[in-house]
């Protein structure tokens, strides 16, 4: 048998969500707590975002190992031709195509940056993507080493 949808317990779980809803109020309520459609993506439990629904980002590497650019790069080409700037939302990957857009998520922290491929690398083995010096600051626990374990995304262009 074929499967028609690729999300098929999400999809059930917002059919769900969406036909218990009363016409005048957007909110489903019991005993603990309730929950709120804010729109057809997003479920909000008492003010706190529980899940956001986005088709358009899939996973592409769990667990991969992240670095960072030595300041020495900045000023210097990339392998795509544009000039490397530490302060700017870029990574390295050895295989994507360039100008691809990438959600990386750090597993320590939780904490999510969306990157565009510009360079190829990163050149250490065991390593699977460079990210520019803020990038990798904005995901990383404070006063942390070089590098930590993160989850990447692909992000699709609509």
């Amino acid at each position: 048998m074929k499967k028609i949808f690729k999300f098929p317990s999400v999809l059930f779980l917002l059919f769900v969500i969406i036909s218990s809803f009363s016409r005048n109020e957007n909110s489903i309520s019991n005993k603990n707590s309730s929950l709120k459609l804010i729109d057809t993506n997003t479920i909000v439990k008492d003010t706190i975002v529980v899940d956001t629904i986005d088709f358009n980002i899939v996973m592409f590497q769990e667990n991969a190992h992240a670095s960072y650019y030595h300041d020495k790069f900045t000023g210097r080409k990339t392998a795509s031709g544009a000039i490397f700037d530490n302060n700017k939302l870029t990574c390295a990957h050895k295989t994507l195509k360039f100008g691809t857009k990438l959600k990386v998520t750090s597993k320590a922290t939780g904490k999510s940056i969306k990157v565009v491929v510009n360079d190829r690398g990163p050149f250490v083995k065991g390593r699977d993507i460079d990210l520019s010096k803020k990038a990798f600051m904005k995901i990383a626990p404070s006063k942390y080493g070089g590098h930590i374990k993160v989850d990447i995304e692909l992000i699709k262009s609509e």
